[in-house]
C-alpha cells in the first residue's frame, strides 16, 4: 500500500458512513425468506463438495464460488467430490440440469429457478431445483461473506429464494454507437448473472455478420464466430441470448448501400418496402441465418417506430390502410420465424397505435411494451393487450442514450412504476433497454441501473431506492472503496438532474449545442443556481471517485468511466455558466463604450489568453479528450471512435474561434463603434 492510500485508508475509517458497519451484508436483490442466526461460519479451512453425478453447469457453479471464497480468504477453496470432514459446502441439484429459460418458464417457489440455502457453523447446504438455481444460490453466497483474509466468515443464515418474473434481461444496443468488443460482452454477462438475469437482447441493426452480404457494415459487426462464443460464455451464466434484429425499420445501414437503397420505403430510408416481392426473399435468409446461429427459442423481430409507414401508405400503399400494411409485413415475418420453430416476439408500439390488429396477432406471440419515462400512467400501454391470449413483457430503460451521465433517478423510478403497472396485466418478463442513441454512451455506467432493474424483476416487492446506491457499492466494491462510490454515484445523479433543468432531458445532445445561441443564454441565466449546483455535485463526486481510484483496484472497470462523465458534467455546466458570465460582462460595456473599456472585459475577464474563461474551457475540453478516448477504447472497438472525437475537436475549435474573434474585435475597435451583439460573434453564427 502507498503512503496516499494509508492516508486514504485512515480517512476512509473515519469518514465511513453507518451502513458500512451494518451487521450483515445487503443482499440485492433480496431473497424471499431468510432468517439470520447469531454464529457465523468460518471460510478458511472448508471446501466445495459436489456429488459425483454432477453435470458440467454444476462444477461451473462450485468452480466459480470456490474462485470467490479463495479470494475472500486469500487461502486454498478445493472442490472435491470426495467427503472431507463437515466443514463443506454441499451443492445439490434436485432436478434435472435446465440451465436456460424455455417457452414454459414459470416464476414461484416451485420453479426451476428456485433454490434454498442454509448454513450454519458446522457447514453450508445448497439444494436447487436445476444448475441455474444452484448458481442463483452461488450468487448470493458470495453476497453473504462478509471480511477479508483470515477475518471471512459466512453468517449462520437460512434462506429461500425464487423469482416474481419468470423471464428478466437486458436488452444491449449494438448497432446505434460504438460496438463493444467481445470480451465486453462477456464482462456484461459476468455482471448479469450477479443480479441473476437470465436473458440477453443481443439487439442488431446490422450488427451480426450475415452471408452474402459483405458490404453490410464491416467494420461494426461481430462475426457469427464470436456470437457463437458469447453464446457459450452466457450459457454457462444460465442466460439465454436472445436476437433482437430489427425486419421492418431501423435498417438504413442495409438501405445506404446502393444495391438495396430501391428495397426501401423512401430510397436510402430505414424502413422496408413490405410491398416487393425481394423484401421477403432478403427476410427468409437472414431469418434462416439468424435462426441457426441462436439456439434461444425466442426470436425478437423488432418492426418499432415505424416512421415512414403512413407516408408509403398514401403514396404507394394503393390506398391500403399502414395498419393493414404493417400487419402484412408482420405476418410475413412471423410465418418466416415460425418455420424454423422459434416464438417471436414483437415491440407493441405500431400494434398500441392500431389496436384493430391485436387481434390478428398469432396467440403464441410475445409482445414487448416499452417506455423509459417521464410518464404518469402506464396502463395505457398495456391495457389493449389484456384481453390477447399473448404473452406480454415490459421493456425499461437506463436512461443513458442522450445524457451526460445516467438519469438514474428517472430510470429507478421508470422501473418502479412500470413494472408494477406490467405486475397487475401478468407480465412475465422485463427487459431493461440500454440504448446508445447519441454515440457517445459510456456504456458501463449504466451498470447500477441494469443492477436495479435484474434485482427489481427477480423481487417481489420495490426496492428501496434511497438506499440502492450503498447497498450496490457493498456488493460491487471493497469496503475501502465503497465508501466513496456510492455517495459519487448520487452525486452524478443529482447532477445530471440539475443539468437536465437546464439543458432539457437530452443533456448529451445539448452538451455540444452554441452556448452563446439567444435561447440557451435564455435557459442558462433562468437557471444559474442548477448550472452552480451541477459543478458542486461534479467535483464532490470527481474528489469521490479519485479516493476510490487511489485505491488501485476497480475489478467492475465502471470507476474511469463514472470520473469522466462527472468531469463531463462538470465541463457542460462550467460552459453555459460562463456563457452567462460572458454575456453580462458584454452587456456591461453599454451600446457605444470607448476602447479602454474593452481592456477589463475582454482581456482580463473573457479572452486573456491563459486564465481567461475561453482558456479554461479550451483546457477543459482537450484535458477531457484523451480520458474519454481511454474510456472508450477499454470497452469498445475503434468503430466510430474517430467520429465521436471529432465532436471534441469541434468544442475545441468553437473556444478558439471565439478567441480568435474577439481578438480582431478588439484590435479593429475604435471609440465611438457600436457595440455588436455578443451571438454575432460566435463561431456557429
Amino acid at each position: 500500500m502507498t503512503s496516499l492510500q494509508r492516508v486514504l485508508l485512515v480517512m476512509t475509517i473515519v469518514l465511513v458512513p453507518p451502513w458500512a458497519v451494518a451487521e450483515h451484508n445487503p443482499l440485492l436483490p433480496r431473497p424471499k425468506e431468510i432468517h439470520y442466526g447469531a454464529r457465523t461460519f468460518p471460510v478458511r479451512g472448508l471446501y466445495v463438495h459436489l456429488p459425483s453425478s454432477s453435470a458440467p453447469e454444476d462444477r461451473f457453479a462450485a468452480e466459480q464460488l470456490a474462485d470467490f471464497l479463495a479470494t475472500r480468504a486469500k487461502a486454498p477453496v478445493p472442490v472435491s467430490e470426495a467427503r472431507a470432514g463437515n466443514r463443506a459446502i454441499m451443492l445439490t441439484r434436485t432436478g434435472p440440469v435446465h440451465p436456460l429459460p424455455g417457452l414454459d418458464e414459470i416464476p414461484g417457489p416451485d420453479s426451476r429457478e428456485a433454490y434454498a440455502l442454509k448454513v450454519t457453523p458446522g457447514g453450508a447446504e445448497v439444494r436447487a431445483n436445476s444448475s441455474a438455481g444452484e448458481f442463483y444460490a452461488v450468487q448470493t453466497l458470495c453476497q453473504l461473506v462478509e471480511g477479508d483474509s483470515g477475518d471471512a466468515v459466512i453468517p449462520e443464515v437460512e434462506i429461500r429464494d425464487w423469482p416474481s418474473l419468470a423471464y428478466r434481461g437486458i436488452m444491449m444496443d449494438l448497432s446505434h454507437g460504438p460496438l463493444p468488443t467481445e470480451e465486453e460482452v462477456e464482462r456484461q454477462l459476468d455482471f448479469l448473472g450477479r443480479w441473476k438475469a437470465n436473458q440477453y437482447y443481443f439487439y442488431s441493426e446490422a450488427s451480426i455478420e450475415l452471408e452474402g452480404f459483405p458490404l453490410l457494415n464491416p467494420a461494426g459487426r461481430f462475426s457469427k464466430e464470436q456470437v457463437r462464443r458469447i453464446i457459450a460464455y452466457a450459457r454457462n451464466r444460465h442466460i439465454d441470448v436472445v436476437p433482437c434484429v430489427e425486419l421492418y425499420g431501423h435498417l438504413h445501414d442495409l438501405f445506404r448501400i446502393e444495391r438495396y437503397s430501391d428495397l426501401a420505403a423512401v430510397p436510402h430510408g430505414s424502413e422496408f418496402n413490405p410491398l416487393k416481392p425481394q423484401v421477403k426473399a432478403l427476410l427468409a435468409d437472414w431469418i434462416g441465418q439468424l435462426a441457426d446461429l441462436f439456439p434461444s427459442p425466442f426470436f425478437h423481430v423488432g418492426m418499432d417506430e415505424t416512421w415512414e409507414l403512413e407516408k408509403f401508405a398514401k403514396s404507394e400503399g394503393g390506398g391500403r390502410p399502414p395498419g393493414e400494411l404493417y400487419l402484412h409485413h408482420f405476418r410475413t415475418v412471423a410465418d418466416l420465424v415460425s418455420s424454423h420453430h422459434k416464438h417471436v416476439m414483437v415491440w407493441g408500439d405500431i400494434f398500441k397505435k392500431y389496436p384493430e390488429m391485436i387481434s390478428q396477432l398469432p396467440p403464441d406471440a410475445t409482445v414487448v411494451a416499452w417506455d423509459y419515462g417521464p410518464t404518469q400512467d402506464y396502463n395505457p400501454l398495456l391495457k389493449p393487450f389484456a384481453n390477447s391470449p399473448v404473452r406480454k413483457f415490459i421493456a425499461t430503460g437506463v436512461t443513458i442514450w442522450d445524457q451526460v451521465s445516467p438519469d438514474f433517478n428517472l430510470s429507478f423510478q421508470n422501473i418502479d412504476e412500470f413494472l408494477a403497472t406490467g405486475r397487475q396485466y401478468g407480465v412475465t418478463g422485463m427487459m431493461n433497454t440500454i440504448w446508445y442513441d447519441d454515440a457517445q454512451v459510456l456504456a458501463r455506467s449504466s451498470y447500477p441501473g441494469i443492477a436495479y432493474g435484474a434485482a427489481a424483476a427477480w423481487q417481489s416487492e420495490p426496492l428501496p431506492r434511497a438506499h440502492f446506491f450503498s447497498e450496490y457499492a457493498r456488493q460491487m466494491y471493497s469496503p475501502f472503496v465503497a465508501p466513496w462510490v456510492a455517495p459519487a454515484l448520487e452525486d452524478l445523479a443529482q447532477a445530471e438532474t440539475h443539468l437536465q433543468n437546464v439543458l432539457g432531458l437530452d443533456s448529451m445532445i445539448s452538451f455540444w449545442r452554441d452556448p452563446l445561441a439567444p435561447d440557451r443564454l435564455e435557459s442558462a441565466r433562468a437557471h444559474r443556481d442548477d448550472l452552480h449546483q451541477t459543478r458542486l455535485l461534479a467535483e464532490d463526486a470527481q474528489e469521490k471517485l479519485m479516493r476510490a481510484l487511489a485505491f488501485g483496484k476497480d475489478p467492475s472497470g465502471t470507476l474511469s468511466s463514472f470520473l469522466v462523465q462527472a468531469r463531463m458534467l462538470d465541463y457542460a455546466a462550467m460552459k453555459n455558466l460562463y456563457a452567462v458570465e460572458i454575456a453580462d460582462f458584454w452587456r456591461q460595456l453599454g451600446e457605444h463604450p470607448k476602447r479602454e473599456d474593452l481592456g477589463f472585459t475582454l482581456f482580463a475577464e473573457i479572452n486573456y489568453h491563459d486564465h481567461g474563461r475561453t482558456a479554461d474551457l479550451m483546457d477543459a475540453i482537450t484535458e477531457l479528450r484523451e480520458p474519454y478516448r481511454a474510456a472508450w477504447l477499454e470497452a469498445y472497438t475503434p468503430y466510430r471512435l474517430e467520429a465521436a472525437l471529432g465532436k471534441w475537436d469541434a468544442e475545441f475549435q468553437y473556444w478558439w474561434k471565439l478567441k480568435l474573434r474577439l481578438d480582431s474585435f478588439e484590435a479593429n475597435f475604435h471609440d465611438g463603434d457600436p457595440l455588436p451583439p455578443l451571438e454575432s460573434l460566435s463561431p456557429d453564427h
